[in-house]
């Protein structure tokens, strides 16, 4: 009888701990947002789910120079919401290198809030600067009034005015191995707007996206997509599993 008991203890705790992990991958769901950060030609800094809430602090630095002579940063720690665009920047910067350091400037902090200069290696100019999106719609205030709700897509990128269209892939998640299949570039300009890519190169494409921004694809291994074209923010990684490997990565039972 004890050897039942510690089995149905067992199977029980088994069932708790899986219910546990469901509800916290809830949780997490309805409380993050994605962010991507991409840097001086189109590098991708970062990309990725970031939770929410809470207060982050970044201090401004004197090197953030990029607004003219004279209007770098005090120095002062500044605190930002994590349900913000640049809190967001902030709490990713703590733990990915290559977006440390971040250069905050105060100096316009009364007039027009926080200036961003840099991010990583990255480093707004007189020809470039930073700009913000939050679900592919250019932003015309700062980063720190950016408001960001769960399930929400915020974009950091530098480049010239105007700023260049940003591209999204539409790929399938599971393929066979060596049978094509098709995916679609599209663009989303400033304003939101979406519309076809054609002559965008898409990873493992046999050839450059047509009018309808359509292209196939072959792949002889799992793989991550992208789409490039020139000029044009590149699309975040899509990932593609093949065949019983899907299973394998999802988890689920054969």
């Amino acid at each position: 009888m004890p050897r039942l008991v510690s089995i149905r203890l067992a199977a029980a705790c088994a069932l708790a701990l899986i219910s546990i992990l469901s509800l916290s991958a809830t949780a997490l769901a309805k409380s993050s947002a994605e962010l991507r950060v991409v840097g001086k030609k189109g590098k991708v800094l970062d990309e990725g789910t970031l939770a929410l809430g809470g207060k982050v602090s970044i201090k401004t630095s004197s090197k953030a120079t990029c607004f003219g002579p004279g209007t770098g940063g005090s120095g002062k720690k500044v605190s930002l919401s994590g349900s913000s665009a640049l809190g967001m920047l902030g709490r990713a910067a703590s733990f990915t290198a290559a977006l440390r350091p971040v250069l905050l400037t105060d100096h316009f902090i009364d007039e027009f809030g926080l200036g961003l200069c840099g991010i990583g290696t990255s480093k707004a100019t007189s020809k470039e600067s930073w700009f913000v999106k939050l679900n592919h719609r250019a932003q015309s205030v700062g980063g720190e009034r950016v408001k960001v709700h769960a399930g929400d897509e915020v974009l950091w990128a530098l480049g010239a005015y105007p700023y260049p269209d940003e591209l999204a892939l539409s790929a399938p998640a599971e393929a066979q191995a060596n049978v094509p299949f098709t995916v679609q570039v599209l663009s989303y300009d400033e304003k939101g707007k979406r519309k076809p890519v054609s002559g965008a190169t898409v990873t493992g494409a046999s050839g450059p996206t047509d009018s309808s921004g359509h292209a196939t694809v072959t792949l002889a291994a799992p793989a991550e997509l992208i789409a490039t074209a020139k000029g044009d923010i590149p699309s975040p990684a899509q990932a593609v599993c093949l065949g019983s490997g899907c299973a394998a990565a999802s988890g689920a039972q054969p």
